[in-house]
Formats: structure tokens, sequence, C-alpha cells
């Protein structure tokens, strides 16, 4: 017989992307920290974050400018006040990551490099240059700074390669009140369950774009810290508003390239297959416009043309600009024939950033005593209905920064969790019909696409509602019966978040931001977010 592996900790922190290492390291300072990392402790969006984050360094900008941009693109469903809290304190959480060692791109200078100005870039929604950034692979850098230094941190463990299951709460197990006690965890190295229990438990498991059929994310985003938090008794927020980003690179070899804003936001242009320009047509700020607003227009183009792709063209700048602000996207096309000082690229839109999430307070803290919910997989009322760019990593390390300060005033008053029992697989067995699982996924994935995609209809809606549920009773069923595997969590996770998305746009009865109805076209005089309650 195995025995039961069980680990303790102060906290528990699921995910590891920016949102997850920045909290650890702020908490490892006082406490012990459990670090689940899904995949290989790379492997998440943050890595493959493209264009960087916003933060006002440029004398002539401002953060009410910073606010009024945000909330122009949250097409009137941002909260004010998350807004102003997450631009005031933009600039201390860019000046931690400088401090950690993030090596952000800096103005060319014939003095003293290091006193130089930041690089600023512009992207499309803003109205100036403030976009810290490090080339075009500063997402890759965060990671890196920051997973260094909590590999190298004393007080924080990392477990790689496992999946977090269900929280273990206080309700669930018959005891008095409602507090999250920990998570049962799945060890993909060894192929079992496991158990740890903690004073907190913080979501940075990002957000669940792997819903749809074509993504710019990595294959972990599969919304399994929403679909968790739902389950333990989380209202979730704003489902409907999924952003499609409006050009990832269009080629057989290249899954989930995405092209970065910042091409837009240094000339590029968005070209028909036969050379002409179209979002001019469609919107006076062109191809700086919101990324609904590029994403629709290029949908319709697309489906007007019986087009598979359009393209994005940058040609028209100097080479060496091109190589030197844009190398890893240079790199990247070169390998599959495309010079993108010469040509332009072919571009598709493709689900990228999941704007609701389980909902929280100013200090990520959500409706289960004990549980924060930090970065994509949360809603703060940072986004409304569409994500400004460069606004998704600023979010992590504001309200990651946040929810520490937080806990830590909490900490000494909360004891550990006692006799949590271990996960119980007496009654399950090894499953022989795999093949259930990778036709339920494929199913999954097309009809969101299709029916919840960039414009949907009621009709559309109803249609995939249906196939959900049904889908739904499907997978419980071998859940229940059968031992558990990454891509059954996956699944999971991901019909229950499918629901959540499908049953907010529902509600929605106007067209709002990323949220296109063609039975709803115009927008409601008084807004709000949608919001959904778990019944149990």
């Amino acid at each position: 017989m195995t025995l039961a592996v069980e680990y303790q900790s102060d906290i528990l922190v699921i995910g590891s992307g920016a949102a997850g290492l920045t909290l650890a390291l702020h908490l490892a300072e006082k406490s012990s920290v459990i670090l689940l990392s899904k995949g290989p402790l790379a492997e998440g969006s943050t890595f493959y974050a493209q264009g960087g984050i916003a933060s006002v360094f440029d004398e002539d900008d401002t953060i009410e400018s910073h606010v009024d941009d945000t909330l122009i693109a949250g097409a009137g469903l941002c909260d004010k006040a998350v807004v102003t809290y997450t631009a005031e304190n933009a600039k201390a959480s860019m000046q931690w990551l400088i401090n950690c060692g993030v090596d952000f791109d800096k103005e060319e200078t014939t003095g003293d490099q290091s006193k130089a100005p930041y690089h600023l870039t512009r992207e499309g929604g803003h109205s100036h240059r403030r976009i810290l950034h490090s080339a075009d692979a500063t997402g890759k850098a965060v990671q890196t700074t920051l997973q260094q230094r909590a590999l190298n941190h004393p007080n924080i463990q990392v477990l790689e390669r496992y999946n977090a299951i269900d929280l273990i709460t206080s309700k669930k197990l018959g005891r008095p009140g409602n507090r999250v006690l920990g998570a049962y965890v799945w060890n993909r190295n060894q192929e079992r369950v496991e158990t740890v229990t903690a004073k907190f438990v913080a979501l940075a498991t990002g957000g669940s774009s792997k819903v749809y059929q074509y993504t710019s994310n990595p294959d972990i985003a599969s919304g399994d810290g929403i679909a968790m938090a739902w389950r333990a008794g989380c209202r979730v927020a704003n489902m409907e508003f999924n952003q499609f980003h409006p050009t990832c690179l269009y080629h057989a070899e290249a899954k989930n390239f995405l092209l970065t804003e910042a091409l837009r936001g240094e000339g590029a242009y968005l070209r028909r297959p036969d050379g002409t320009r179209f979002m001019p047509e469609f919107d006076e700020r062109a191809e700086l416009a919101p990324r609904d607003v590029v994403a629709r227009a290029i949908d319709y183009e697309m489906k007007r043309l019986g087009s598979d792709c359009v393209y994005l063209d940058i040609s028209h700048k100097p080479a060496d600009f091109i190589i030197k602000h844009f190398p890893t996207i240079y790199k990247r096309c070169l390998a599959l024939g495309i010079d993108i000082t010469k040509s332009p690229i072919p571009a598709v839109p493709a689900a990228h950033y999941t704007c609701g999430g389980v909902m929280t307070d100013l200090h990520g803290q959500t409706d289960l005593n004990g549980l924060y919910a930090v970065g994509e997989v949360a809603y703060t009322g940072l986004h409304g209905a569409n994500r400004l760019a460069s606004n998704s990593l600023l979010e992590c390390l504001v309200f990651a920064r946040a929810a520490s300060q937080d806990i830590e005033s909490q900490l000494q008053k909360i004891k550990m969790p006692t006799n949590v029992p271990v996960w119980d697989e007496s009654k399950v067995s090894n499953s022989d019909e795999e093949v259930v699982i990778a036709h339920n996924w494929h199913e999954l994935r097309l009809f969101m696409w299709d029916y919840v995609g960039i414009v949907r209809t009621d009709k559309r809606l109803e249609r995939a509602l249906r196939r959900c549920m049904m889908l739904q009773q499907e997978i419980q069923e071998y859940y229940s019966n059968f031992r558990v595997s990454n891509n059954l969590l996956e699944l999971r996770n991901l019909v229950q978040v499918a629901e959540l998305i499908i049953r907010c746009a529902m509600e929605r009865k106007e067209s709002r931001g990323l949220h296109y109805n063609l039975d709803y076209p115009k927008q409601l005089d008084d807004p709000q977010p949608t919001i959904l309650q778990p019944t149990s």
C-alpha cells in the first residue's frame, strides 16, 4: 500500500507565473510557501508575454491618463476605484521588478547608459508611450528572473508538474464556518494524489483560453483556478468577456505564436490578401484601436473574403529597427521562411485573455475565507469589458503585492489546519477509455469556437449550453469512476468554465467590449457586471 504524502505550509500558491511568483517572493520573507507549478516552472502565459508592462514613467504622461485609457478600453464596465488603485501602484510594483533584476530596455545615449531613461513603447488604446519592455520578450525576462529568485529562496518549496484537483474547505469536511484548508494535488511525476494543508491558499492559475480551438495561450491555460473556486462556493463575474488577440501567426508549424501588439504600436499595418489596408474603414484609430475592435474587423474581413488569414505588415520600417525591437518574432518567422523586414506576416485572431474570473476585493480576497485569487484567474474590476494592452502583467504585480500585505497582517492569528483527510481512491479504477477524454476535449473546443467566439447569437449560445451540459454529465460520470489524470482534470475544469462563459454571455443582453451578440447590437445605458453565484 502506498503511504499518503502530505505537505504543510503557511501559504499554498497554486500557479507559477508572474502573479504566483510575485506573491510567493513577497510572502516568503516572513512565512513558509509552497509554490505549485502545473508543468515545468516556466511553462505559463507569463513566459510567452511579448509586449510589456504599462506604467507611468514619462514626465509628459500622467496616472490620470493611464486611468482614462483603461476606462475607455473597458467600455463602461471597469471599477474606477480599482483602475485608479492599479495605476497609482504601478510604478512601485515596477520598481520592485527592476530591483529583482528584470532588465528593461533603455533609450540609447552617448553618456552613462545605466542612467538612460527607459525605452517606452505604445500599444493599442494607450494615449502615451508607457509600456516598459525587454525587447519583444518581456514575459520571459520577468519569468526567468523571478523563478530563479524563488528557486533559491530557503522559504519557498517548488513542486513542479503538480495539478491542483480541488480546494479543501471546512464546509466540505462538515466543520463549522467556511474556510479554505488546503488542496488535493495530482503529482504527475509519481501519478498519485497528495494533500497540501495551509493557513492560506492563493490561486494564480491564469486564464481559460484553452477552452477555445484557437488560442495564443500555452496548454496549461485550462481555467483550473476558476473552476476550483466555483466548486468551493465562490462567485465569478464577467466570464463572457474573452479577449481574442487580433494577431497570432498563421502557419501550420507555429502553434500559439503571438504577434505582439507592439508591432502595431510601432507602425505595422493590417492588410487584406490584396495588400489594401482595412482598419481605417472600421475605426478612426485604425491599427491602434482596442483589441476587440481590431479582432472583430479581422473576423469580418476574413469571413467576407473567405480568407484564411489577414496580413500584418511592418516591412516599410527600416530593417535594423525591426530586428532590434522584435528579435523574437523576426527569428521565429525567419525560421518559417518569412522575412518580416521584407514581407507581411500572415495573422489570425485567437483566444488570448480571460477578462472575467473569481471575484475578489482590492486585496485579492475571494468569497471563501483564506482563499485569494491574483492575476488572470481573478475578476478585480480592472479590465471591464476589454483589457487594455499591457495591463495584465501589471495586475499580477500590483495585486500580488496587495494580497501579500493582507495575508501577512493575518498570519499569526490563523492556526494551521489539522486532521485533514487524505484523498480516497478506494472506489475508482484505472481508465481503459482515454479516447472518451480526447473526443470530448475536441468537441468542447470546437463548439466554443463556433458558437461562443468573436461574434455570438442567442441560438449559438443555446446550442453551446446544451452540448456543454451533456459533456458535463459524461465527464462527471467518468471522473467518479476512474482515477484522475492530467487530461481528465483539465477537461473537467474546462467544461465547467465553458458553462460559466456561456451563462454569462446569455445574461448580457447587449453588445459591449469583447462580447458581441448579433441579436443585441446596441449597448445598454446602465451596464453592470455579470455575476454568477454557485447554488450549493
